[in-house]
């Protein structure tokens, strides 16, 4: 009985069908299903959400809902949670770099990279480099990820890199960037060790440099 919930968990959020998830996802804890178990199957949903999205089977449209799926299921199942139910790939500070505003992409990543079970610390948008600096030595995180949607934002980015090596902290912080304009040839540019078109690969930077 307990599998059968978990799967027509996982399969509610990979169809975002809301009303129903949740449902269910009430249902299991009012049952005693371990939440850390129901968690896990919400996860597992939105792995497969990423990768239809990867695929192309859906869009930022799908992903926005599945995000609203998912942090209402954790509103749920976060009074149920023991420590370290949630487990912990590692920590990461994510933001919007200085001059740009846009957040739609960096809350979908956060958002992706959460799920997949990392503790991310959002500075939110128009970020200046003191401060990714100052929340990387306050949070001990080894990894940084920088957004920016306007090609102006790519000088920021440089300065935050530049930042973070004036402050001795670039041998120890991995750097990912993504936003729609960024490719490889930007992530030489500005000094980052990655770049991403989309979560999924945001997630495989993370788990590789976290590992």
């Amino acid at each position: 009985m307990t599998g059968h919930t978990l799967a027509a968990i996982r399969h509610a959020l990979v169809e975002l069908n809301e009303e129903q998830a949740l449902a269910l996802i009430q249902s299991a804890v009012d049952a005693g299903i371990p939440a850390a178990d129901v968690l896990k199957a919400c996860q597992e949903g939105m792995v497969e959400v990423g990768a239809r999205f990867e695929c192309g089977d859906y869009f930022v449209s799908e992903l926005v809902v599945s995000g609203e799926i998912f942090r209402q299921a954790a509103a749920i199942l976060r009074p149920h949670l023991k420590p370290g139910d949630t487990g912990s790939g590692g920590r990461i500070v994510f933001g919007t770099v200085k001059g740009d505003i846009h957040d739609l992409g960096k809350n979908i990543v956060v958002l992706m990279l959460e799920s997949a079970g990392f503790e991310v610390l959002d500075l939110g948008v128009d970020v200046p480099p003191a401060r990714f600096v100052a929340a990387l030595e306050e949070s001990g995180a080894r990894v940084l990820g920088l957004s920016g949607l306007l090609t102006f934002a790519f000088e920021s980015m440089r300065q935050t890199v530049a930042a973070l090596a004036q402050a001795g902290l670039r041998e120890r912080v991995k750097i990912m960037i993504g936003g729609g304009p960024v490719d490889a040839k930007v992530c030489a540019t500005v000094g980052a060790d990655g770049w991403g078109a989309n979560a999924n690969v945001a997630i495989r930077l993370a788990r590789e440099w976290l590992a």
